[in-house]
C-alpha cells in the first residue's frame, strides 16, 4: 500500500516562507529544511499515530497532531492521519501562538 502525503494550501507558504527565512542566514540550511520537511512528511505518512494528540476546542482543528521536523527540532508539523497517509495542515516555528492559528486548547 502507497502511503499518501496531502497538504493544505497553506503548508506550501509556510515552506516557503520559513525557507526563505532560514536562507537569509545559509542558503544551504533552506535547501536542507526542505529536504527534512519532505522525509519527515513521508515518515509521517508510514507512521500517521506517530504525533502527540492536540485538543484544540475548535471543531476545525480536531485530529490534529503535532510532531517535530526531522533535524530542525524548533520546527513542528500539525497534520492529521487518514486512511492511507496523511493531511498536512501547518508547518510552524515552535515559538508561534497556535492558540491563535488553531484555536485555544481545551481546559
Amino acid at each position: 500500500m502507497e502511503h499518501r502525503v496531502s497538504r493544505k494550501p497553506e503548508v506550501r507558504r509556510d515552506l516557503v516562507e520559513l525557507s526563505q527565512y532560514i536562507s537569509n542566514d545559509n542558503f544551504d540550511a533552506a535547501l536542507r529544511f526542505l529536504d527534512a520537511a519532505k522525509r519527515t512528511f513521508n515518515f509521517l505518512a508510514t507512521n500517521p499515530e506517530s504525533g502527540q494528540v492536540c485538543r484544540f476546542a475548535d471543531p476545525e482543528s480536531a485530529g490534529l497532531r503535532v510532531w517535530p521536523m526531522d533535524g530542525f527540532r524548533n520546527y513542528l508539523i500539525y497534520y492529521r492521519p487518514t486512511s492511507d497517509g496523511v493531511d498536512v495542515a501547518r508547518v510552524l516555528h515552535g515559538a508561534r501562538d497556535v492558540e491563535a492559528i488553531f484555536g485555544k486548547f481545551e481546559s
